[in-house]
């Protein structure tokens, strides 16, 4: 027994070295972030960028939350991270619970043109949305919503109900609802008494990968939003390719650091509830 157990501590030994390289490896540009962003502008300038740094120092992320120039305005990021989360909050609930409707009334119900209705979501999910920018831009701005906090929502919930929509109809078509309907219940009672109850997991799943996409995107913000409500990325990237005055780069790391902070707190706090989404049949065929 002695002698077959040791081949495989040896390649279960191998397994975790080769796993921790690997962390290690895609680890290495987040650790110069942080630690550049930890430096004074002298030790950027002197050393190494892999050298840590002797004296550690969260001034530079005070400065890119509060003090950080973009253009002539210099109230940092946090401006941006209240129009993000302004944004984030009607874009993620509205498509969330959108899709959620459209697919249940996909998979249990007799829409007139329901295959029609699928295959446009199906083209939609997946046509890049840089195909159709120019006439969104028309249409919001002929209705009076271009360059404005409703325009943008609207734009980001009209990008995810593709998504959203076929995520819960393949969640829902395996649901069973007949019960409910010789119960006499209608379409509205059983979406809300039965079909969202069931839910929990597949919301979970829709919620995050709607508030990363929506938390994460630049273009949509930098057109749609307009100046007085430009995301936290659009900022950041303002804020990144400034060509006044020196540049902080440690500055430039913490800010970018600020802005990935959100969406890494959301994955880390959820992230087994999203695990425990997928395997329940979110993405099932």
């Amino acid at each position: 027994m002695s002698a077959l157990a040791a081949p495989a501590r040896i390649g279960r030994l191998g397994l975790y070295v080769f796993l921790a390289a690997t962390a290690l490896f895609f680890a290495i540009p987040l650790l110069v972030v942080i630690s550049t962003s930890l430096k004074s502008l002298a030790e950027i300038r002197y050393f190494s960028i892999f050298v840590p740094p002797s004296s550690p120092d969260f001034a530079a992320w005070w400065k890119a939350w509060y003090a950080a120039c973009t253009g002539l305005n210099c109230g940092g990021v946090h401006v941006g991270f209240w129009n993000s989360v302004r944004i984030l909050i009607p874009s993620v609930t509205l498509s969330v619970l959108a899709g959620a409707l459209n697919g249940y009334a996909l998979s249990h119900w007799r829409v007139p043109g329901a295959d029609v209705i699928l295959l446009a979501l199906l083209l939609g999910a997946f046509i890049p949305y840089q195909v159709i920018l120019y006439p969104l831009v028309k249409i919001t701005s002929t209705i009076g919503i271009y360059s404005s906090l409703p325009g943008i929502i609207a734009v980001h919930i009209l990008f995810g109900l593709p998504v959203m929509t076929l995520l819960f109809r393949n969640f829902y078509s395996g649901l069973p609802v007949k019960a409910a309907r010789v119960d006499g219940a209608g379409f509205w009672r059983i979406f809300v008494s039965v079909m969202l109850p069931l839910s929990v997991n597949i919301l979970i799943v829709a919620t995050i990968l709607q508030t990363t996409g929506i938390w994460n995107d630049y273009l949509l913000g930098l057109i749609f939003a307009g100046r007085e409500n430009q995301p936290m990325t659009v900022q950041l990237n303002a804020i990144a390719t400034t060509s006044t005055g020196e540049i902080e780069y440690n500055v430039n790391m913490a800010a970018a650091l600020l802005t990935a902070l959100p969406p890494l707190l959301v994955y880390f706090v959820s992230g087994r509830f999203f695990v425990r989404g997928i395997t329940a049949g979110a993405v099932k065929g």
